[in-house]
Protein backbone atom coordinates (compact mmCIF):
# COMPACT_ATOMS: atom_id res chain seq x y z
CA UNK A 1 0.00 0.00 0.00
CA UNK A 2 0.87 3.10 -0.37
CA UNK A 3 2.43 5.39 2.57
CA UNK A 4 1.13 9.10 1.21
CA UNK A 5 -1.99 10.75 -0.19
CA UNK A 6 -0.86 11.95 -3.65
CA UNK A 7 -4.29 14.23 -3.48
CA UNK A 8 -2.27 16.53 -0.98
CA UNK A 9 0.04 16.93 -4.14
CA UNK A 10 -2.73 18.32 -6.21
CA UNK A 11 -1.13 21.10 -7.48
CA UNK A 12 -0.80 23.28 -10.89
CA UNK A 13 2.17 24.67 -12.59
CA UNK A 14 0.95 27.88 -13.88
CA UNK A 15 3.95 28.91 -15.60
CA UNK A 16 7.15 26.54 -16.69
CA UNK A 17 9.84 27.53 -14.22
CA UNK A 18 13.00 28.28 -15.66
CA UNK A 19 16.02 27.20 -14.25
CA UNK A 20 18.30 30.05 -12.68
CA UNK A 21 20.82 31.33 -14.13
CA UNK A 22 24.01 30.20 -13.12
CA UNK A 23 27.53 31.40 -13.61
CA UNK A 24 30.41 28.80 -13.96
CA UNK A 25 33.54 29.83 -11.82
CA UNK A 26 35.76 27.39 -14.52
CA UNK A 27 35.68 26.82 -17.95
CA UNK A 28 36.08 23.75 -19.82
CA UNK A 29 39.10 25.16 -21.64
CA UNK A 30 40.77 25.67 -18.08
CA UNK A 31 40.08 22.39 -16.25
CA UNK A 32 43.10 21.29 -18.19
CA UNK A 33 41.76 18.35 -19.66
CA UNK A 34 43.41 16.10 -23.01
CA UNK A 35 42.54 18.06 -25.91
CA UNK A 36 41.20 15.00 -27.26
CA UNK A 37 38.70 15.26 -24.51
CA UNK A 38 38.28 18.97 -25.16
CA UNK A 39 37.17 18.61 -28.64
CA UNK A 40 34.91 15.59 -27.75
CA UNK A 41 33.49 17.73 -25.35
CA UNK A 42 32.91 20.97 -27.92
CA UNK A 43 31.91 18.44 -30.62
CA UNK A 44 29.18 17.04 -27.78
CA UNK A 45 27.75 20.86 -28.05
CA UNK A 46 28.69 21.35 -24.13
CA UNK A 47 29.50 25.31 -23.95
CA UNK A 48 30.07 25.81 -20.06
CA UNK A 49 30.09 23.13 -16.96
CA UNK A 50 27.19 22.55 -15.15
CA UNK A 51 27.15 23.69 -11.34
CA UNK A 52 27.91 19.77 -10.09
CA UNK A 53 31.15 19.95 -13.27
CA UNK A 54 32.01 23.00 -11.98
CA UNK A 55 32.43 21.89 -8.64
CA UNK A 56 33.48 18.42 -8.58
CA UNK A 57 35.96 18.04 -11.92
CA UNK A 58 38.84 20.40 -10.32
CA UNK A 59 38.55 18.78 -6.83
CA UNK A 60 38.67 15.12 -8.90
CA UNK A 61 41.55 16.33 -11.00
CA UNK A 62 43.58 17.36 -7.77
CA UNK A 63 43.09 13.44 -6.44
CA UNK A 64 40.67 14.20 -3.85
CA UNK A 65 37.66 11.57 -2.73
CA UNK A 66 34.23 13.13 -3.46
CA UNK A 67 31.19 12.46 -2.36
CA UNK A 68 28.41 14.41 -4.53
CA UNK A 69 24.61 15.19 -3.39
CA UNK A 70 23.08 15.60 -7.00
CA UNK A 71 20.44 13.99 -8.46
CA UNK A 72 19.96 13.13 -11.89
CA UNK A 73 19.59 15.47 -14.69
CA UNK A 74 22.56 17.66 -13.45
CA UNK A 75 25.53 16.47 -15.24
CA UNK A 76 27.19 14.47 -12.57
CA UNK A 77 27.90 11.32 -15.42
CA UNK A 78 30.62 13.99 -17.77
CA UNK A 79 31.48 15.45 -13.80
CA UNK A 80 32.91 12.42 -13.10
CA UNK A 81 34.44 10.95 -16.94
CA UNK A 82 35.80 13.79 -17.84
CA UNK A 83 38.85 14.07 -15.18
CA UNK A 84 38.75 10.36 -14.78
CA UNK A 85 39.37 10.13 -18.57
CA UNK A 86 41.78 12.43 -18.46
CA UNK A 87 43.71 10.28 -15.32
CA UNK A 88 43.74 7.45 -17.77
CA UNK A 89 44.98 9.55 -20.61
CA UNK A 90 47.92 10.63 -18.85
CA UNK A 91 48.71 6.76 -16.98
CA UNK A 92 47.26 3.96 -19.51
CA UNK A 93 47.74 1.57 -16.70
CA UNK A 94 44.82 3.40 -14.61
CA UNK A 95 41.57 1.54 -14.40
CA UNK A 96 38.34 2.78 -13.35
CA UNK A 97 35.40 0.63 -11.79
CA UNK A 98 32.14 2.35 -11.97
CA UNK A 99 29.07 0.94 -10.87
CA UNK A 100 25.34 1.42 -11.02
CA UNK A 101 22.33 0.23 -9.50
CA UNK A 102 20.15 -0.66 -12.84
CA UNK A 103 21.26 -1.40 -16.28
CA UNK A 104 19.49 1.43 -17.78
CA UNK A 105 22.24 3.45 -15.94
CA UNK A 106 25.09 1.64 -16.87
CA UNK A 107 24.53 1.76 -20.35
CA UNK A 108 23.87 5.34 -20.16
CA UNK A 109 27.64 5.83 -18.73
CA UNK A 110 28.70 3.62 -21.26
CA UNK A 111 27.11 5.70 -24.06
CA UNK A 112 28.15 9.07 -22.58
CA UNK A 113 31.82 7.28 -21.95
CA UNK A 114 32.27 6.44 -25.72
CA UNK A 115 31.17 10.46 -26.55
CA UNK A 116 34.16 11.49 -24.37
CA UNK A 117 36.72 8.48 -25.18
CA UNK A 118 36.25 9.07 -28.96
CA UNK A 119 39.86 9.18 -30.69
CA UNK A 120 41.97 8.39 -27.79
CA UNK A 121 42.31 4.20 -27.67
CA UNK A 122 40.73 4.18 -24.41
CA UNK A 123 38.45 1.17 -24.09
CA UNK A 124 35.33 0.32 -21.78
CA UNK A 125 33.64 -2.87 -21.20
CA UNK A 126 29.68 -2.89 -19.95
CA UNK A 127 29.00 -5.95 -17.47
CA UNK A 128 25.28 -6.25 -16.49
CA UNK A 129 22.87 -8.86 -16.31
CA UNK A 130 20.18 -9.90 -19.00
CA UNK A 131 22.75 -9.81 -21.85
CA UNK A 132 25.46 -12.45 -22.45
CA UNK A 133 27.88 -13.08 -19.41
CA UNK A 134 30.62 -14.43 -22.05
CA UNK A 135 31.20 -11.99 -24.03
CA UNK A 136 32.11 -10.31 -20.82
CA UNK A 137 34.16 -12.69 -19.97
CA UNK A 138 35.64 -12.28 -23.71
CA UNK A 139 36.48 -8.90 -23.37
CA UNK A 140 37.55 -8.30 -20.23
CA UNK A 141 40.33 -10.42 -20.83
CA UNK A 142 42.46 -7.59 -23.08
CA UNK A 143 41.47 -5.56 -19.54
CA UNK A 144 39.34 -2.45 -20.37
CA UNK A 145 40.60 1.13 -18.65
CA UNK A 146 36.84 1.81 -17.84
CA UNK A 147 34.69 -1.27 -16.50
CA UNK A 148 31.37 -0.30 -15.94
CA UNK A 149 28.85 -2.23 -14.24
CA UNK A 150 25.77 -3.24 -11.94
CA UNK A 151 26.76 -5.09 -8.23
CA UNK A 152 25.30 -8.40 -9.23
CA UNK A 153 27.00 -9.08 -12.13
CA UNK A 154 30.14 -7.25 -11.16
CA UNK A 155 30.65 -9.87 -7.84
CA UNK A 156 29.58 -13.31 -10.25
CA UNK A 157 32.55 -11.65 -12.43
CA UNK A 158 34.88 -11.30 -9.69
CA UNK A 159 33.61 -14.53 -8.58
CA UNK A 160 34.61 -16.16 -11.79
CA UNK A 161 37.81 -14.75 -11.08
CA UNK A 162 37.68 -12.57 -14.31
CA UNK A 163 37.70 -9.13 -12.61
CA UNK A 164 40.07 -8.66 -9.35
CA UNK A 165 38.60 -5.63 -7.87
CA UNK A 166 41.79 -4.81 -6.38
CA UNK A 167 43.19 -3.86 -9.61
CA UNK A 168 41.21 -0.61 -9.55
CA UNK A 169 43.04 2.71 -8.54
CA UNK A 170 39.74 4.74 -9.51
CA UNK A 171 36.27 3.62 -7.96
CA UNK A 172 32.69 5.49 -8.72
CA UNK A 173 29.77 4.35 -7.07
CA UNK A 174 26.63 5.87 -8.72
CA UNK A 175 23.51 6.72 -7.07
CA UNK A 176 24.01 5.01 -3.98
CA UNK A 177 20.41 5.50 -2.55
CA UNK A 178 19.18 3.75 -5.31
CA UNK A 179 21.61 0.69 -4.61
CA UNK A 180 20.42 0.75 -1.10
CA UNK A 181 16.41 0.42 -2.19
CA UNK A 182 17.21 -2.88 -4.42
CA UNK A 183 19.04 -4.23 -1.96
CA UNK A 184 22.65 -4.28 -3.31
CA UNK A 185 24.25 -2.71 -0.49
CA UNK A 186 25.87 -6.14 0.99
CA UNK A 187 27.44 -6.22 -2.84
CA UNK A 188 28.38 -3.28 -2.68
CA UNK A 189 30.00 -3.39 0.74
CA UNK A 190 31.83 -6.54 -0.43
CA UNK A 191 33.04 -4.67 -3.68
CA UNK A 192 34.47 -2.04 -1.25
CA UNK A 193 36.50 -4.43 0.91
CA UNK A 194 38.32 -5.87 -1.91
CA UNK A 195 39.21 -2.68 -3.24
CA UNK A 196 43.28 -1.31 -3.48
CA UNK A 197 43.90 0.32 0.28
CA UNK A 198 45.16 3.71 -1.86
CA UNK A 199 42.71 4.57 -4.47
CA UNK A 200 40.72 7.41 -5.62
CA UNK A 201 37.16 6.67 -4.69
CA UNK A 202 33.69 8.88 -6.29
CA UNK A 203 30.42 8.48 -3.84
CA UNK A 204 27.29 10.03 -5.03
CA UNK A 205 23.71 9.89 -4.15
CA UNK A 206 20.42 11.95 -4.47
CA UNK A 207 20.00 11.68 -0.63
CA UNK A 208 22.23 10.28 2.34
CA UNK A 209 20.40 8.66 4.52
CA UNK A 210 22.61 6.94 7.58
CA UNK A 211 22.98 3.74 6.17
CA UNK A 212 24.81 5.59 3.45
CA UNK A 213 26.44 7.69 5.36
CA UNK A 214 27.87 4.45 7.04
CA UNK A 215 28.89 3.35 3.88
CA UNK A 216 30.65 6.91 3.08
CA UNK A 217 32.73 6.40 6.28
CA UNK A 218 34.28 3.22 4.98
CA UNK A 219 34.59 3.60 1.56
CA UNK A 220 35.98 7.37 1.44
CA UNK A 221 39.31 9.11 2.59
CA UNK A 222 39.07 12.51 3.89
CA UNK A 223 36.31 13.32 1.03
CA UNK A 224 35.17 17.06 -0.28
CA UNK A 225 31.67 16.79 -0.35
CA UNK A 226 29.47 18.50 -3.19
CA UNK A 227 26.20 18.93 -2.41
CA UNK A 228 23.85 20.60 -5.93
CA UNK A 229 20.87 21.98 -4.89
CA UNK A 230 18.43 21.56 -7.55
CA UNK A 231 14.72 23.25 -8.13
CA UNK A 232 12.16 20.12 -7.34
CA UNK A 233 11.14 18.00 -10.44
CA UNK A 234 7.34 19.67 -9.20
CA UNK A 235 8.27 22.69 -10.02
CA UNK A 236 7.41 22.63 -13.85
CA UNK A 237 4.77 20.00 -13.33
CA UNK A 238 0.81 20.37 -13.30
CA UNK A 239 0.14 17.77 -11.33
CA UNK A 240 -3.51 16.08 -10.36
CA UNK A 241 -5.43 12.91 -9.65
CA UNK A 242 -8.22 11.18 -11.62
CA UNK A 243 -10.46 9.66 -9.34
CA UNK A 244 -11.87 6.11 -11.21
CA UNK A 245 -14.69 5.35 -8.96
CA UNK A 246 -16.93 3.30 -10.37
CA UNK A 247 -15.27 3.21 -13.79
CA UNK A 248 -13.41 0.83 -15.56
CA UNK A 249 -9.85 2.04 -14.76
CA UNK A 250 -8.17 0.69 -18.03
CA UNK A 251 -11.08 2.96 -19.83
CA UNK A 252 -9.82 6.11 -18.02
CA UNK A 253 -6.15 5.45 -19.16
CA UNK A 254 -6.96 5.11 -22.38
CA UNK A 255 -9.36 8.40 -22.86
CA UNK A 256 -6.83 10.15 -21.16
CA UNK A 257 -4.58 8.89 -23.77
CA UNK A 258 -6.38 9.90 -26.20
CA UNK A 259 -6.41 13.42 -25.45
CA UNK A 260 -4.55 15.64 -27.61
CA UNK A 261 -2.18 17.10 -25.63
CA UNK A 262 -0.99 13.59 -24.56
CA UNK A 263 1.86 12.98 -26.63
CA UNK A 264 4.84 11.23 -25.29
CA UNK A 265 3.33 9.38 -21.80
CA UNK A 266 5.61 7.20 -19.02
CA UNK A 267 3.26 5.17 -16.99
CA UNK A 268 4.31 3.59 -14.20
CA UNK A 269 2.86 0.45 -12.26
CA UNK A 270 3.74 -1.79 -9.41
CA UNK A 271 4.41 -5.05 -10.98
CA UNK A 272 6.39 -6.60 -13.73
CA UNK A 273 2.73 -8.74 -14.09
CA UNK A 274 1.00 -6.20 -14.07
CA UNK A 275 2.84 -4.15 -16.78
CA UNK A 276 2.56 -6.65 -19.44
CA UNK A 277 -0.88 -6.75 -19.16
CA UNK A 278 -1.60 -3.22 -18.95
CA UNK A 279 0.84 -3.18 -22.46
CA UNK A 280 -1.49 -6.10 -23.70
CA UNK A 281 -4.48 -4.73 -23.37
CA UNK A 282 -3.45 -1.12 -24.56
CA UNK A 283 -1.87 -2.61 -27.56
CA UNK A 284 -5.57 -3.88 -28.60
CA UNK A 285 -7.03 -0.25 -28.16
CA UNK A 286 -4.38 0.31 -30.86
CA UNK A 287 -2.19 2.08 -28.75
CA UNK A 288 1.44 1.87 -29.75
CA UNK A 289 3.18 0.79 -26.36
CA UNK A 290 6.19 -1.10 -24.82
CA UNK A 291 7.17 -1.89 -22.04
CA UNK A 292 10.70 -2.23 -19.39
CA UNK A 293 11.07 -4.05 -16.27
CA UNK A 294 13.39 -6.15 -14.36
CA UNK A 295 12.36 -9.56 -16.31
CA UNK A 296 12.76 -8.18 -19.88
CA UNK A 297 16.49 -9.14 -21.76
CA UNK A 298 18.91 -6.56 -21.94
CA UNK A 299 17.63 -6.09 -25.55
CA UNK A 300 13.95 -5.91 -25.39
CA UNK A 301 14.52 -2.96 -22.87
CA UNK A 302 17.07 -1.08 -25.49
CA UNK A 303 14.58 -1.75 -28.02
CA UNK A 304 11.75 -0.20 -25.99
CA UNK A 305 13.60 3.11 -25.08
CA UNK A 306 14.85 3.64 -28.73
CA UNK A 307 11.65 3.25 -30.04
CA UNK A 308 10.51 5.75 -27.23
CA UNK A 309 12.87 8.21 -27.60
CA UNK A 310 12.66 8.26 -31.49
CA UNK A 311 8.97 8.39 -31.60
CA UNK A 312 7.99 4.66 -33.15
CA UNK A 313 5.79 4.21 -29.94
CA UNK A 314 4.54 7.16 -27.92
CA UNK A 315 3.57 5.21 -24.44
CA UNK A 316 5.92 3.57 -22.48
CA UNK A 317 5.32 1.58 -19.51
CA UNK A 318 7.29 0.83 -16.40
CA UNK A 319 8.15 0.02 -12.84
CA UNK A 320 9.86 1.93 -10.47
CA UNK A 321 12.77 0.08 -12.46
CA UNK A 322 12.68 4.02 -14.52
CA UNK A 323 11.91 6.66 -12.25
CA UNK A 324 15.61 7.04 -11.60
CA UNK A 325 19.01 6.98 -14.30
CA UNK A 326 16.59 7.38 -17.13
CA UNK A 327 17.00 10.90 -19.06
CA UNK A 328 14.76 10.92 -21.91
CA UNK A 329 14.00 14.34 -23.43
CA UNK A 330 10.60 15.69 -24.06
CA UNK A 331 8.22 13.60 -21.60
CA UNK A 332 4.87 15.50 -21.77
CA UNK A 333 2.66 13.33 -19.40
CA UNK A 334 3.83 11.01 -16.45
CA UNK A 335 1.07 8.65 -15.01
CA UNK A 336 0.78 7.07 -12.03
CA UNK A 337 -1.31 3.81 -13.07
CA UNK A 338 -0.68 2.33 -9.53
CA UNK A 339 0.08 4.42 -6.91
CA UNK A 340 3.99 4.61 -5.76
CA UNK A 341 4.89 3.05 -2.13
CA UNK A 342 6.41 6.43 -1.06
CA UNK A 343 6.58 10.17 -1.46
CA UNK A 344 9.81 10.11 -2.72
CA UNK A 345 9.21 7.51 -5.20
CA UNK A 346 6.31 9.87 -6.57
CA UNK A 347 8.95 12.84 -6.84
CA UNK A 348 11.32 10.63 -8.86
CA UNK A 349 8.64 9.45 -11.17
CA UNK A 350 6.82 12.72 -12.27
CA UNK A 351 10.90 14.29 -11.92
CA UNK A 352 10.95 12.74 -15.67
CA UNK A 353 8.41 14.99 -16.86
CA UNK A 354 9.02 19.21 -16.78
CA UNK A 355 12.80 19.29 -17.63
CA UNK A 356 14.95 21.57 -18.83
CA UNK A 357 12.21 24.39 -18.02
CA UNK A 358 9.63 22.67 -19.73
CA UNK A 359 6.06 22.56 -18.62
CA UNK A 360 4.76 18.75 -17.72
CA UNK A 361 1.81 16.80 -16.79
CA UNK A 362 1.77 14.21 -13.65
CA UNK A 363 -1.67 12.31 -13.47
CA UNK A 364 -2.20 9.36 -10.39
CA UNK A 365 -5.08 7.43 -11.29
CA UNK A 366 -6.75 6.60 -7.76
CA UNK A 367 -9.54 4.25 -6.96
Amino acid sequence: MATFDPSMLTRKAETAVEAEVFTPVNSFAGFHLSEQITRNIIEHGYSTPTPIQDQVIPVLMDGRDVIGVANTGTGKTAAFLLPLLNKVAKNRNERVLIVAPTRELAVQINDEFKIFARGMGIFSEICIGGTPIGRQIHYLKSRPNFVIGTPGRLKDLEERRVIRFGEFGSIVLDEVDRMLDMGFLPDVKLIVSRLPQVRQSLFFSATMPEKIEDVARIFLKDPVRIAIRTSRPSCNVDQDVIKVGDRIKIEVLAEVLSRQEVEKTLIFGRTKHGIDKLVYKLSEKGFRVAAIHGNKSQNERQRALKSFRDGSIHVLLATDIASRGLDIGGITHVINYELPESYEDYVHRIGRTGRAGRKGVALTLVD
